[in-house]
Parts: C-alpha cells; structure tokens; sequence
C-alpha cells in the first residue's frame, strides 16, 4: 500500500461541477482530534468536581465486549440525568477551552485537509457521536457550518433526562448526512468524508471522495482500492488556517 499523504499532498478538492456547493464532512474523535470526546469531557468533569459522577473504566471495559456499544452508549448518558442542561453546555465550553491548547491536541493532517476545504469555498459538516457539549466550541472554531452529533433529550425542566434523541454512531451518520444533502440540494458525487475507524466506511462510501485518517486496515483496504486519500494521524496543537 502507498504511504499516507501529508498535509499539503492535492486532494482533488475542486467540485465535480453538479452546480451544487461541495461539502466535506469529518468524523472528529481520532479524526480531527486524537482524543475520544466524551470519554476525556467525562475524566475532566469528574476530576473536578469529585463525586457527580461515577469511574469510567468499567463502563470503557464493557465497551470493548462485542456487541454492547448501544447499551454503553446508553449507560453513559444516564449518568448525567437531572444536570440542568445549561450546566452541562458551560462544562462543555471549559472543557474545550482548556483541551484545545494541548501541544497534541489536533491531528494534524486532517485540520490542514479541513482548512483546505475552507478555503476552497466547501462546506465544512462535522459528524460525530459525541454530544453537543464537546463540539459546539470546536465545530465553530473549525468553521463548521453544521454539526451533526448525538442529541441529549431535556425535560421540561430545562434538565437532561438521560436519554438521547438518537445515537450518532455506524449507519446514523450516513443517515444523517444524506438527510442534510437532501435538504441542501446537493449531489453527494461531490463531496467529500474523512474518518478513521471501519464504523465510519458507510459514511465514506457514500460520497465522491474520501479520506483516511491513520491505520484502520479495513479503511485502508478501502483506500487501496478505490484510490482515497490517505492523512497521516500524527498530532500537534492548534494552528489556523485559511477559508
């Protein structure tokens, strides 16, 4: 297999002239950031304020036994049931404003792909199964015009309720994404996906272009054979870019 391409390696990013504008989407977690979201919100909230919530390494142990990542997922917004969910988006805000000046806090190659992006006039559409508290921050700094994540459920009390309106993971992303194109008018023929894991080559198959971000070898067969680019996941802090 050929080498990952760099930052600057051409990604073709002119639109395929459908007279639609061309869209890129990116997974975020290990994409275009190396931390898995809700896991380090998680770790941050419960150092901070001691006893709100309980460890995480036995819900991150069940998560790794085939076949329960639809009941962790569940198990993990329960345990912010009744925190008012203005609380929850300023932890949210804090979070971030302390992870992103990580000297590691990106990976590289793919905020550059996703300057690039910007810059040559596409939409950028962030989709990820990390909740709105983790991304809101990050998706406007990126200069996302969308964020399509997993939506927590209020209660009318203005407080989380445990439940989410639907999990963001496997097929809902590709779900989600041809819902937005087709409210948008746009082809998917020209547009573009990065991700990193196996769970997101739905999401990747179903654009023009897509791109890999690090060494899933099921993404890399994939790439192999259909000729998508390939991003180092070599991390590094925050730099602007253009768009």
């Amino acid at each position: 297999m050929t080498a990952p391409a760099e930052a600057g390696a051409s990604a073709g990013l002119a639109a395929s002239g459908g007279g639609g504008r061309a869209v890129a989407f990116f997974d975020v977690d290990e994409t275009l950031i190396p931390a898995k979201s809700m896991v380090a919100f998680w770790r941050w909230w419960a150092a901070r304020e001691p006893g709100l919530l309980p460890s995480i390494d036995a819900l991150l142990a069940r998560a790794r036994e085939e076949g329960r990542r639809a009941e962790v997922n569940q198990e993990y917004y329960r345990a912010f049931a009744g925190i008012p969910v203005t609380e929850f988006l300023a932890v949210g805000r804090e979070w971030y404003a302390e992870y992103r000046t990580g000297r590691d806090a990106f990976v590289t190659a793919a905020l550059a792909a996703l300057h690039e992006h910007r810059a040559a006039g596409h939409a950028v559409v962030l989709v990820s199964g990390s909740h709105r508290a983790c991304l809101e921050q990050l998706a406007g700094e990126l200069g996302a015009e969308r964020l399509l994540c997993t939506e927590q459920v209020v209660g009318p009390d203005g407080r989380l309720t445990g439940g989410v309106v639907r999990p963001m993971i496997g097929e809902a992303k590709v779900t989600a994404v041809r819902a937005f194109l087709k409210e948008s008018g746009i082809p998917a023929g020209e547009c573009f996906a990065y991700g990193d894991h196996s769970s997101d080559l739905p999401l990747l198959s179903g654009v023009g272009r897509a791109g890999v971000v690090g060494e899933d070898p099921v993404l890399l067969e994939h790439a192999e054979r259909f000729g998508w680019r390939r991003l180092s996941a070599r991390t590094g802090p925050w730099f602007p870019g253009g768009g």
